[in-house]
């Protein structure tokens, strides 16, 4: 019956229209009065959720790369990525995956990902005569590798859902391959679909061009040298070094590519507090939701039925994935780190699942949650900025999905895919 009450409550507010957050920290309030929990605890466990250090990785990260998307750095990643890509048969479409793996390094993303590249490479496209929904179900398929790639805001979140007893920094490098996987994959994808629908050849860039371009770049790609550099060698945290980006955004945005207005900052800075604002409060009304649920012993009666059902671990994982995926369509990625993290993690730690892994599993699979309607935020994004309409851009999206589906495949079953670099690094 405590199952039914906080879960049913929780549902029943989100399909009268509450935002999640919000209806989560009520939940948690129906579930402390049922089972006479003095409302102060729950108050206690939502200042207790948000009073992390490591938490402010997240507010510096966003605000390092909104900088960098508003201060020019992905129309010059764009112009790199075409450098290095551009000049083969529908050379275009692999600048836009390069850019994004570009930009995701920098501003672990997706959203700020599609807006920034989507924004400068989806015009292009259809002017080099690229069909629009294929341009866009491109970028925002694309944009997916901010969600894995460091420094990826939803690992910092995966980590606080788990106690905080998973390192940030493993969690970063642990993204590096499937990150890396994704991109490879949409890019064979791409040359095929290049050859079969003769998409133009690009434009080789001469030398001297080249070097310019590159040079440019080189400024906002360092900030990917400062935070994994930073963390790998130990002299500072994941932390530190979200701080540390900010600074070196700021210094190159306005003191070297000098593109952006120091009259525009106010605004960036109020956009940013406004995006982080929701974050932590979705974050502090999550962790008390999951103190409830422990208190329930919700987790552990899920874990109990999950491996009585059966203890194969391929088992498990598939039907995880089959709820992950049903999930994203419904809800936020934030949210579901946050609320499904304390009730999963103790099922796939009891068969064996490295709690890293996991991590890895569960943003890839809410990454697609991210593409699909009907709460799909880069997908309305992405649709937003190549002015086409939501259906179409899902119609184009179907292969797209059949390849995300194929790189989630091989991340849940080849645990190597996410350990291998963690563990190469002593993490």
């Amino acid at each position: 019956m405590d199952t039914i009450v906080l879960i049913g409550s929780f549902a029943l507010l989100v399909l009268i229209g509450m935002p999640v957050a919000y209806s989560l920290g009520l939940a948690a309030l129906v579930g402390a009065i049922w089972i006479d929990l003095p409302l102060d605890a729950v108050m206690i466990q939502i200042a207790s959720g948000v009073n992390k250090f490591s938490l402010l990785a997240i507010p510096f990260f966003v605000l390092a790369g909104a900088i960098m998307a508003e201060g020019g750095m992905s129309r010059r990643l764009v112009a790199f990525a075409g450098v290095l890509v551009g000049f083969v048969r529908g050379g275009l479409s692999l600048v836009n995956i390069l850019a994004s793996t570009f930009f995701g390094a920098i501003s672990g993303s997706s959203v700020a990902d599609t807006a920034s590249i989507g924004s400068v490479m989806i015009p292009e496209m259809v002017k080099k005569g690229y069909p629009r929904d294929f341009s866009i179900a491109l970028t925002v398929s694309g944009s997916i590798q901010a969600t894995l790639i460091p420094p990826s805001h939803n690992a910092v979140i995966y980590s606080m859902a788990a106690g905080g007893s998973i390192s940030i920094a493993a969690l970063f490098m642990a993204g590096v391959l499937p990150g890396l996987l994704l991109g490879a994959t949409l890019a064979v994808y791409c040359l095929y679909i290049a050859k079969k629908r003769g998409f133009p050849v690009g434009e080789s860039i001469p030398l001297r061009q080249a070097l310019r371009i590159a040079g440019d770049a080189m400024w906002g790609l360092a900030t990917m040298v400062i935070i994994l550099g930073g963390i790998l060698s130990g002299v500072f945290t994941a932390t530190e070094s979200a701080s540390i980006a900010v600074v070196w955004a700021f210094f190159v945005t306005m003191f070297i590519y000098r593109d952006y207005k120091w009259r525009d900052l106010p605004k960036l800075m109020h956009r940013t507090v406004k995006t982080v604002s929701i974050v932590m409060i979705l974050i502090g009304f999550a962790a008390s939701f999951g103190y409830i649920m422990t208190l329930m012993q919700i987790p552990l009666k899920i874990s109990t039925a999950l491996t009585a059902f059966t203890d194969n671990r391929y088992m498990i994982l598939m039907l995880i994935n089959v709820l992950l995926l049903i999930l994203g369509t419904l809800m936020d990625m934030a949210a579901l780190l946050l609320i499904l993290t304390p009730i999963l993690l103790p099922v796939v730690k009891a068969v064996g699942v490295d709690p890293v892994h996991f991590g890895m599993i569960m943003i890839v699979n809410l990454g697609i949650g991210l593409l699909t309607p009907p709460v799909g935020s880069v997908l309305f994004v992405g649709s937003a900025v190549g002015k086409l309409p939501i259906e179409k851009v899902v119609k184009a999206l179907m292969p797209f999905f059949g390849l995300l589906l194929i790189v989630l495949g091989v991340v849940t079953y080849v645990p190597a895919l996410s350990l291998w670099l963690p563990r190469l690094m002593g993490l």
